[in-house]
């Protein structure tokens, strides 16, 4: 049986996920209802906004992965390090529970990424 559907599969999963906060560059009603934040000042407003942007260029590169097989490595390798740098990041500083619907999606993203790296060498 083949599973030549296996690592685009995985790769959109990735990608989805890295979408979801998309609609924080809308602004701060976008971001409070994402992250379950109250007021959000204008540098963390600025900076979570320039996160929703990164993450939609993660996903843009998985999505194009997904089409382009020469890409692969190179667009796991860039996520799964920010990916895991964040869930370090997080584990280390304690994260809040506000926060853990981000780790959980980021953990999920993590083991897509690195089912899409195992698949694509095997």
């Amino acid at each position: 049986m083949s599973r030549d559907w296996v690592v685009p599969t995985a790769l959109a999963v990735a990608a989805v996920i890295h979408l979801l906060p998309l609609p924080g560059l809308l602004g701060a009603a976008q971001l409070q209802s994402l992250y379950g934040l109250g007021t959000i000042d204008a540098t963390t407003l600025i900076l979570l906004r320039h996160r929703a942007l990164m993450f939609a260029l993660f996903a843009a590169m998985l999505l194009l992965a997904i089409r382009v097989p020469a890409l692969r490595t190179t667009a796991i390798a860039l996520v799964l390090i920010s990916d895991i740098a964040f869930l370090w990041l997080a584990l280390v500083d304690h994260v809040p529970e506000a926060l853990m619907r981000v780790v959980i999606a980021d953990a999920v993203a993590i083991a897509a990424l690195l089912l899409a790296a195992a698949s694509a060498r095997g």
